[in-house]
C-alpha cells in the first residue's frame, strides 16, 4: 500500500478507537473520521474525502448500534447500516480501493443449535440485525474486493458495552441479575483492531486476500450470566472493585427488551483461521486487558 493511508471511517466506535489506537502504536498512516466528521451515507461527503486522502483501504467501523432504538428509529439505523456501506462500496469501487467492513452476530435469528458459519441462512429479527444484513449486501453487489468481518458481542475501554455496564452496576448494588439463556462470544475490540490491521499488512505486502465474509470472535462461548461472573471476579483480582456480589441467573422472559436478542450468537470462525493463519485469542484475555487500562485511567 506503500504510502497512501488506511481511512477508517466509525473511529468514535468501539472497534474504531482501538483500530486508531493501535495504528498509532505501530506507525501506521491512518485517517480516521468519527461520525461527526463524516457521515458515510452522504455520498458528496465521502466523494471529497476520498479525493482529500486518496486511501489505499478503507475499512468502516461506522455504525448505528442501539439495538433496541432502532426498533424506533428505524430509518436512522438504514441510513447508518444500510445506505453508507452502499455509498462507501461505490466510492471505492470508482476508486479501486478495497473495503474491509464490520458486521454482526445479528444477522442469525439465533435458533440454531451450533455455531453460525458464514454460508448459513440469514434470519435477522429486529431492525438493527436487518439493516447490518442489507448492508453487507450493499457491499458485495457494489465492490468485489470486499471483506465482511462479522463479530460478536464486542467490548473495549472506550464507548459502552456489557463489561461497563455490570462493572458500574457491581459498584451500586449488592446482587446482579443476568440472563443466563444466552449464549455467544464476548470479543475484545483491540483483538478486532489486531485483525482487521493484519488484514491491512497482507494487502500491503501484495499478498493475496480472498475476499467475502469471514467470522472473528473470542473463544470459547459463554453465557452473559457467565460473562458477568468473570468480569466481576477479575475486576476485583485487579482492585477495580472492592468484592464480589451475586450473579443471579435470569430467563430472556425475565428480562424484557424492545428488540428480540438471539439465543444463540456463536459463530464458527474456522473460516477466517484457516485463511489468515490468526486465532482469535481468549476473551478472557482481552477482558483482562480491558480492564488493566480501565484502572490505569483512573
Amino acid at each position: 500500500m506503500g504510502t497512501a493511508p488506511i481511512l477508517l471511517t466509525g473511529a468514535g466506535g468501539q472497534v474504531g478507537y482501538e483500530v486508531k489506537r493501535l495504528a498509532a502504536d505501530q506507525g501506521r498512516a491512518l485517517i480516521g473520521l468519527t461520525r461527526s466528521e463524516l457521515d458515510i451515507a452522504d455520498s458528496k461527503a465521502v466523494e471529497q474525502i476520498f479525493h482529500q486522502v486518496r486511501p489505499a483501504l478503507v475499512m468502516n467501523g461506522a455504525a448505528y448500534t442501539a439495538v433496541d432504538k432502532a426498533e424506533q428509529e428505524v430509518e436512522a439505523a438504514m441510513r447508518a447500516n444500510r445506505q453508507g456501506p452502499a455509498v462507501l462500496a461505490a466510492a471505492c469501487r470508482e476508486h479501486a480501493v478495497p473495503l474491509l467492513h464490520l458486521s454482526t452476530d445479528y444477522v442469525f435469528d439465533g435458533n440454531s443449535a451450533g455455531a453460525y458459519r458464514e454460508d448459513d441462512s440469514v434470519a435477522p429479527s429486529g431492525v438493527y440485525g436487518l439493516s447490518k444484513w442489507e448492508g453487507e449486501e450493499e457491499v458485495r453487489a457494489g465492490l468485489k474486493e470486499h471483506l465482511i468481518l462479522r463479530v460478536s458481542w464486542v467490548f473495549g475501554p472506550h464507548g459502552n458495552n456489557f463489561v461497563k455496564t455490570m462493572l458500574r452496576l457491581a459498584a451500586e448494588r449488592d446482587a446482579l441479575q443476568v440472563v443466563a439463556d444466552q449464549r455467544g462470544c464476548p470479543t475484545s475490540a483491540a483483538h478486532i483492531a489486531a485483525a482487521l490491521l493484519s488484514i491491512a499488512d497482507r494487502l500491503g505486502q501484495g499478498i493475496d486476500v480472498p475476499w467475502g465474509t469471514y467470522h472473528f470472535c473470542g473463544m470459547p462461548e459463554t453465557t452473559w450470566h457467565g460473562f458477568a461472573e468473570t468480569i466481576l471476579r477479575e475486576a476485583v483480582r485487579m482492585g477495580i472493585l472492592a468484592h464480589v456480589i451475586p450473579v443471579h441467573p435470569i430467563s430472556t422472559d425475565q428480562y424484557p427488551t424492545p428488540a428480540r436478542r438471539p439465543q444463540n450468537s456463536v459463530l464458527d470462525c474456522h473460516k477466517f483461521m484457516q485463511t489468515f493463519g490468526i486465532q482469535p485469542p481468549a476473551w478472557q484475555e482481552g477482558l483482562r486487558a480491558m480492564l488493566s487500562r480501565i484502572k490505569h485511567q483512573k
